[in-house]
């Protein structure tokens, strides 16, 4: 139950002795109600957006007890609580309609309950509406007895008023709220070799940092303005390492240059859907949860990219569109499509003349302790992940191997992947993906009379994780995990190439990370970390790839 009065107290009983002494043959007026003028905004960037209910429930006045919907006509307190409802108006419903009768009631309750209808008594005589002199005198005994509640009561209504008021003159805006994170990384590589053991990678500690303000607005409580201004200094270690496989998870190497990374505008299209339109920086884990325990977008949970989320969800990015929507409430589906050079009017770009990803997911979640995903993803010169060997980065790979005859490759790839999370103890999540890419280029690749051109053909990219997460490890708040598995590689391809490179890798290498986040609390939290690849990018001449990293994240 709710009460309209300026207490702003939410409490179920009120009335149980009141609802007693007041005479149903009196005459109350309704009071106003309270505005709600509060609104609800969605934590939007922990990788899901999790469906969280943001609509603002119904708070109008109750005038029947019949709209009550838990209150029968046959229940013992239901004229008095009629002669309370329609003739004092001293209380309304719950939202949901609702009194809720069963449950206990403090002192302080019932001085609330009291004081609503004291209030309604005053402004009936103010208002010349005749009111019996045994009901006044019966609120009076009351409002004796219950002196010091109504005291304290109304002490505590004028702090929070003042409170109320101060911050709505010094709020920000009244409909956006400012946050913040700032993760400053202490990393370096301490072992490793490229180029087929020939070169020792420079062994440098470096301190960088990747800084994110974040504006979230909302215009009607229930959609969602997201705008992310972005810029960092952590380098991206493949161009040091000569391999995708090991890359942190949150590095921006922007050389300190703020810019606008990301918007968002997300609204209920219908019921149990939602639809997000991404004009600037959009990537697929802004409306696909990625079922992974750890993934924290590099800011929290795992420190590697691989180990945040399967690759296929970095098969994407640009300006485009994506859905989000539940069936009886254990099914969850997603999808949408993005446009690499959707903000460009040039030829061969654009949302539909260019580079482009689509996905769709199906995930089913029986409790909140398990869940299982099926993604689809389809794209069109949007193979590159940025995770795993150079081979299975195949546009890129082609670039900088001749790039002296600036060679490029088009290609079309279909991939598909599961993913799954079960937390089997509260101090134990299990987890992991696999997933497979089956990729075509389409058209010879022109190296010039010298080299000629390499044929069309086809790769087969495969990939796989286990994620061990153990929450609460020694203290609250904490996580320790370990992360075990391969990432993209090329399993087969019919494509050959000049100068005896290999068409695919041979080799084995396999990702171990291990972290341990420490939260000094609520707002800063400590993880130091380890990265281990062995055989880096799928060759065994090379030496393994060790990277540390102790990172600290500042969220506000």
């Amino acid at each position: 139950m709710v009460l309209n009065v300026r207490s702003l107290v939410k409490f179920p009983l009120v009335i149980l002795g009141i609802m007693m002494i007041i005479s149903p043959n009196s005459q109350a007026l309704p009071l106003p109600e309270l505005p709600n003028n509060n609104f609800k905004l969605q934590q939007s960037r922990d990788g899901f957006l999790n469906g969280t209910n943001r609509r603002r429930k119904s708070r109008s006045q109750v005038t029947s007890v019949s709209e009550l919907q838990d209150v029968s006509p046959t229940q013992w307190a239901y004229e008095a609580l009629r002669g309370l409802v329609e003739r004092y108006g001293c209380i309304v419903g719950y939202p949901d309609r609702t009194f809720r009768g069963d449950r206990a009631l403090s002192r302080h309750e019932f001085a609330a309950g009291l004081n609503a209808c004291l209030t309604t008594i005053e402004r009936l005589l103010q208002e010349n509406v005749a009111v019996l002199r045994e009901d006044i005198e019966k609120l009076k005994r009351l409002a004796r007895e219950f002196e010091g509640e109504l005291a304290a009561l109304g002490s505590r209504v004028n702090n929070l008023e003042s409170r109320v008021a101060y911050l709505e003159d010094h709020q920000f805006s009244t409909t956006t709220k400012l946050t913040g994170e700032f993760v400053v990384g202490l990393t370096g590589i301490t072992s490793g070799e490229k180029n087929r053991g020939t070169e020792e990678i420079n062994k440098v500690t470096n301190l960088g940092y990747r800084g994110r303000l974040e504006l979230n607005t909302s215009f009607d409580g229930d959609d969602l303005l997201y705008t992310r201004l972005a810029t960092g200094t952590v380098p991206a270690y493949s161009d040091i390492t000569g391999t995708f496989e090991g890359e942190l998870g949150f590095s921006q190497p922007d050389n300190s240059d703020l810019a606008v990374e990301l918007i968002i505008y997300e609204f209920a299209l219908a019921d149990n859907v939602r639809m997000f339109v991404e004009p600037v920086g959009g990537a697929f884990d802004d409306f696909v949860p990625t079922v992974n325990f750890l993934d924290g977008d590099g800011a929290s949970g795992a420190i590697s990219a691989f180990g945040s989320r399967n690759p296929l969800y970095y098969m994407g990015e640009g300006p485009g569109i994506g859905f989000q929507g539940q069936i009886f409430e254990v099914f969850e589906w997603s999808g949408g499509y993005l446009a690499t050079d959707g903000g460009d009017p040039a030829l061969g770009a654009g949302m539909f003349n260019g580079p482009y990803g689509a996905i769709a997911q199906f995930a089913y979640e029986p409790s909140d302790n398990f869940k299982v995903a099926f993604t689809y993803v389809h794209g069109y010169n949007n193979l590159d992940s940025g995770t795993g060997s150079r081979r299975s980065n195949f546009q890129t790979f082609i670039e900088e191997e001749f790039e002296d005859f600036e060679a490029s490759v088009n290609t079309v790839n279909n991939s598909y992947g599961m993913e799954f999370t079960w937390r089997m103890f509260d101090q134990f999540v299990l987890g992991g993906w696999g997933g497979f890419t089956s990729t075509r280029t389409l058209g010879a690749i022109d190296l010039g009379e010298e080299l000629g051109n390499i044929d069309r053909g086809k790769l087969d990219i495969w990939n796989w994780a286990v994620t061990l997460a153990f929450p609460d490890a020694f203290f609250e708040g904490a996580t320790g995990a370990v992360i075990v598995g391969m990432e993209p590689w090329v399993s087969k391809s019919d494509i050959i190439l000049p100068d005896g490179l290999r068409n695919n890798d041979r080799d084995s290498s396999f990702h171990v990370e291990a972290i341990y986040e420490y939260p000094l609390n609520d707002n800063i939290s400590i993880t130091p970390g380890i990265i281990i690849i062995t055989s880096p990018d799928y060759d065994d001449s090379n030496e393994s790839l060790v990277i540390g990293t102790i990172r600290t994240t500042f969220t506000f």
